[in-house]
Protein backbone atom coordinates (compact mmCIF):
# COMPACT_ATOMS: atom_id res chain seq x y z
CA UNK A 1 0.00 0.00 0.00
CA UNK A 2 3.01 2.49 0.49
CA UNK A 3 4.69 1.71 -2.30
CA UNK A 4 0.99 2.31 -4.09
CA UNK A 5 0.90 5.80 -2.54
CA UNK A 6 4.86 6.82 -3.40
CA UNK A 7 3.54 6.07 -6.41
CA UNK A 8 0.57 7.68 -7.23
CA UNK A 9 2.06 10.92 -5.38
CA UNK A 10 4.76 11.09 -8.10
CA UNK A 11 2.87 10.81 -10.84
CA UNK A 12 0.81 13.83 -9.55
CA UNK A 13 3.87 15.81 -9.00
CA UNK A 14 5.09 14.98 -12.39
CA UNK A 15 1.45 15.90 -14.12
CA UNK A 16 1.23 19.30 -12.01
CA UNK A 17 5.40 19.63 -12.76
CA UNK A 18 4.38 19.44 -16.68
CA UNK A 19 1.18 21.31 -16.36
CA UNK A 20 3.04 24.48 -14.69
CA UNK A 21 6.00 24.40 -17.54
CA UNK A 22 2.97 24.29 -20.44
CA UNK A 23 1.35 27.31 -18.59
CA UNK A 24 4.54 29.29 -18.10
CA UNK A 25 5.44 31.91 -20.62
CA UNK A 26 8.73 30.73 -21.10
CA UNK A 27 9.02 29.10 -24.82
CA UNK A 28 11.02 25.31 -25.03
CA UNK A 29 11.51 24.49 -29.10
CA UNK A 30 10.04 21.11 -29.72
CA UNK A 31 12.02 21.30 -32.98
CA UNK A 32 15.29 21.29 -34.47
CA UNK A 33 16.07 22.13 -38.12
CA UNK A 34 13.28 23.72 -40.12
CA UNK A 35 13.72 25.09 -43.64
CA UNK A 36 11.66 27.00 -45.93
CA UNK A 37 10.39 29.58 -48.19
CA UNK A 38 10.50 33.63 -47.25
CA UNK A 39 8.52 36.29 -48.20
CA UNK A 40 8.61 40.14 -48.35
CA UNK A 41 12.08 41.74 -47.92
CA UNK A 42 14.09 39.33 -48.81
CA UNK A 43 12.09 36.84 -50.72
CA UNK A 44 14.14 33.38 -50.92
CA UNK A 45 14.97 30.60 -48.86
CA UNK A 46 15.10 30.39 -44.91
CA UNK A 47 16.02 28.00 -42.53
CA UNK A 48 16.24 27.77 -39.12
CA UNK A 49 18.65 25.57 -36.18
CA UNK A 50 17.71 25.88 -32.31
CA UNK A 51 21.21 25.56 -30.17
CA UNK A 52 19.07 26.03 -27.01
CA UNK A 53 15.30 25.13 -26.18
CA UNK A 54 14.68 29.51 -26.25
CA UNK A 55 17.68 30.22 -28.83
CA UNK A 56 17.65 29.61 -32.24
CA UNK A 57 20.41 30.40 -35.41
CA UNK A 58 18.48 31.74 -38.75
CA UNK A 59 19.51 32.05 -41.83
CA UNK A 60 18.08 32.80 -45.16
CA UNK A 61 19.72 33.76 -48.78
CA UNK A 62 17.75 35.25 -51.29
CA UNK A 63 16.89 38.71 -52.89
CA UNK A 64 15.44 42.00 -51.63
CA UNK A 65 14.61 43.60 -55.55
CA UNK A 66 11.03 42.67 -55.72
CA UNK A 67 10.05 44.78 -53.32
CA UNK A 68 12.89 47.31 -52.57
CA UNK A 69 11.45 50.92 -53.85
CA UNK A 70 15.57 51.42 -55.31
CA UNK A 71 16.20 47.99 -56.96
CA UNK A 72 15.63 47.75 -60.69
CA UNK A 73 17.47 45.12 -62.68
CA UNK A 74 18.17 41.11 -62.70
CA UNK A 75 20.49 40.81 -59.90
CA UNK A 76 20.96 41.21 -56.64
CA UNK A 77 22.30 38.62 -53.97
CA UNK A 78 21.07 38.70 -50.26
CA UNK A 79 22.40 36.78 -47.24
CA UNK A 80 21.71 37.06 -43.84
CA UNK A 81 22.59 35.15 -40.59
CA UNK A 82 20.73 35.88 -37.06
CA UNK A 83 21.21 34.93 -33.67
CA UNK A 84 17.58 34.78 -32.05
CA UNK A 85 16.04 34.98 -28.79
CA UNK A 86 12.55 33.77 -27.51
CA UNK A 87 12.21 34.89 -24.54
CA UNK A 88 8.05 34.74 -23.90
CA UNK A 89 5.82 32.50 -25.71
CA UNK A 90 1.27 31.71 -25.68
CA UNK A 91 0.66 28.63 -25.74
CA UNK A 92 -2.04 26.53 -26.69
CA UNK A 93 -2.55 22.60 -27.48
CA UNK A 94 -2.54 23.19 -31.06
CA UNK A 95 0.19 25.83 -31.23
CA UNK A 96 2.93 28.04 -29.56
CA UNK A 97 2.87 31.48 -30.02
CA UNK A 98 6.70 32.43 -29.40
CA UNK A 99 7.70 35.90 -29.67
CA UNK A 100 11.37 36.69 -30.72
CA UNK A 101 14.35 38.85 -30.80
CA UNK A 102 17.59 39.05 -31.93
CA UNK A 103 20.93 40.31 -33.54
CA UNK A 104 22.63 39.14 -36.98
CA UNK A 105 24.27 40.38 -40.04
CA UNK A 106 23.48 40.77 -43.65
CA UNK A 107 25.32 40.97 -47.55
CA UNK A 108 23.62 42.45 -50.20
CA UNK A 109 25.23 43.02 -53.46
CA UNK A 110 22.60 44.37 -55.86
CA UNK A 111 22.30 46.97 -58.36
CA UNK A 112 21.48 50.10 -57.04
CA UNK A 113 19.98 53.62 -57.52
CA UNK A 114 18.90 52.83 -61.32
CA UNK A 115 17.94 55.14 -63.29
CA UNK A 116 15.12 54.94 -66.15
CA UNK A 117 18.02 54.09 -69.05
CA UNK A 118 18.46 50.72 -66.71
CA UNK A 119 22.08 52.50 -65.19
CA UNK A 120 22.37 51.06 -62.21
CA UNK A 121 25.50 51.43 -59.48
CA UNK A 122 26.72 47.59 -58.07
CA UNK A 123 27.29 48.29 -54.56
CA UNK A 124 27.72 45.79 -51.99
CA UNK A 125 25.44 46.73 -48.48
CA UNK A 126 26.77 45.10 -45.46
CA UNK A 127 24.01 45.38 -42.44
CA UNK A 128 23.64 44.89 -38.69
CA UNK A 129 19.79 43.13 -37.94
CA UNK A 130 17.68 43.26 -35.41
CA UNK A 131 14.73 40.59 -36.30
CA UNK A 132 11.64 41.74 -34.02
CA UNK A 133 8.76 38.91 -35.01
CA UNK A 134 6.41 36.18 -34.20
CA UNK A 135 6.13 32.71 -34.98
CA UNK A 136 2.99 30.28 -34.90
CA UNK A 137 5.16 27.11 -34.38
CA UNK A 138 2.53 24.38 -34.92
CA UNK A 139 2.40 21.10 -32.11
CA UNK A 140 0.78 18.38 -34.35
CA UNK A 141 2.33 18.91 -37.87
CA UNK A 142 6.17 19.92 -38.76
CA UNK A 143 5.29 23.59 -39.67
CA UNK A 144 5.43 27.16 -38.20
CA UNK A 145 5.26 30.44 -39.74
CA UNK A 146 6.55 34.01 -39.01
CA UNK A 147 5.86 37.14 -39.40
CA UNK A 148 8.63 39.72 -38.65
CA UNK A 149 9.98 42.87 -38.95
CA UNK A 150 13.73 43.85 -38.97
CA UNK A 151 15.66 47.18 -38.80
CA UNK A 152 18.56 47.09 -40.68
CA UNK A 153 21.43 49.38 -40.40
CA UNK A 154 23.01 49.11 -43.69
CA UNK A 155 26.63 50.56 -44.44
CA UNK A 156 26.67 51.14 -48.62
CA UNK A 157 30.34 50.38 -50.07
CA UNK A 158 31.20 51.57 -53.23
CA UNK A 159 28.51 53.86 -52.80
CA UNK A 160 29.10 57.88 -52.71
CA UNK A 161 26.96 60.54 -51.74
CA UNK A 162 28.45 63.93 -52.32
CA UNK A 163 31.97 62.51 -51.82
CA UNK A 164 31.33 59.72 -49.03
CA UNK A 165 30.16 56.45 -48.05
CA UNK A 166 26.75 56.26 -46.42
CA UNK A 167 25.28 54.49 -43.82
CA UNK A 168 21.76 53.88 -43.65
CA UNK A 169 18.44 52.56 -41.38
CA UNK A 170 16.06 50.39 -43.23
CA UNK A 171 13.43 48.06 -42.07
CA UNK A 172 12.35 45.07 -43.87
CA UNK A 173 9.13 43.21 -43.03
CA UNK A 174 9.18 39.43 -43.94
CA UNK A 175 6.96 36.15 -43.76
CA UNK A 176 7.16 32.62 -44.19
CA UNK A 177 7.10 29.28 -43.50
CA UNK A 178 9.14 26.67 -43.03
CA UNK A 179 9.15 22.52 -42.66
CA UNK A 180 10.71 21.41 -39.60
CA UNK A 181 13.20 17.82 -39.61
Amino acid sequence: MRLLTIVAVLALAGTASAERARSSSRFVANKHIGLGLELGEPVGFTGKVFIAPDRAIDFGVGDLGVYHPYYVGGSGLHLYVDHLWHPVAAHADAFELPLYIGVGLRFWNADYACDQFGNCLVTQLYGLRVPIGISFDFNRVPLDIFIQAVPTLDYYNNYTLQGRRTFYLDVDYSAGIRVWF
